[in-house]
């Protein structure tokens, strides 16, 4: 490994594929720029889009980036309700799916400021231990509940059984949440940006190299 001065520094625009998990990702980009590495949030491994990866001397700006808003685009099958309010786990019931009318006004109470449950297959620690932990043991808890703003969520696309989302939320928002909120769970967690960055300027793991990482100052002058 180079010198500590001399390592890649910066802030790396990465998209995430479905699969790995976002430390996984880390030790790829790790790899690459031969520096130490960390991130700005992560996702599920099931989940795919923009991860910012800290590099070198630029791990210091990881305050200044955990809190930006993320967007993301999502479609939910609205007709069965797992429990993890994601793909990972087998459904648990199955039921009719809400009318368009319906679904309108359950969305209409996700917007703003709400509070929901964080789902069980989180890494929130209830009681000393990960919470997703406590769930793949079949331990039932419950689970607290976290306040999260929905700044903007709007349809994309309803076929009557499920429905695609676009939003822009809080740090910290469980999307996942929102889906069980709905009665249903998400097929599919794509982040599509975080604050002012864009997973359109991103690349692939395997396409990353040191060269794109975006310097300090870049990132500084965006947030």
């Amino acid at each position: 490994m180079p010198p500590r001065g001399l390592e890649p520094a910066g802030v790396a625009l990465v998209d995430k594929p479905s699969g790995p998990s976002s430390f996984a990702v880390v030790a790829q980009i790790r790899r690459v720029t031969r520096a130490r590495t960390g991130h700005a949030g992560t996702l599920d491994p099931f989940a795919t889009g923009l991860l910012l990866l800290l590099s070198g001397r630029a791990t210091k700006l990881a305050p200044a980036l955990v809190g930006l808003d993320k967007r993301y685009l999502t479609e939910i099958d609205l007709t069965g309700r797992t429990s993890t309010g994601d793909p990972e786990s087998d459904v648990l019931e199955r039921h009719a799916s809400p009318s368009e009318d319906e679904l309108e006004q359950l969305l209409e109470r996700l917007r703003g400021e709400v509070e929901l449950p964080i789902p069980a297959a989180s890494a929130v620690k209830i009681g000393g231990q990960r919470a997703y932990k406590l769930a793949r043991r079949g331990v039932e808890v419950e689970m607290p509940v976290r306040r999260s703003t929905v700044h903007a969520l709007e349809v994309v696309a309803y076929t009557g059984e499920t429905v695609t989302l676009d939003l822009r939320v809080s740090s910290g928002t469980y999307v996942r949440s929102l889906a069980i909120a709905l009665g249903g769970h998400c097929v599919s967690l794509r982040r599509t940006e975080v604050g002012p960055f864009s997973v359109d300027d991103a690349v692939g793991p395997e396409a990353f190299t040191a060269e794109r990482l975006l310097t300090e100052a870049e990132v500084l002058e965006r947030v």
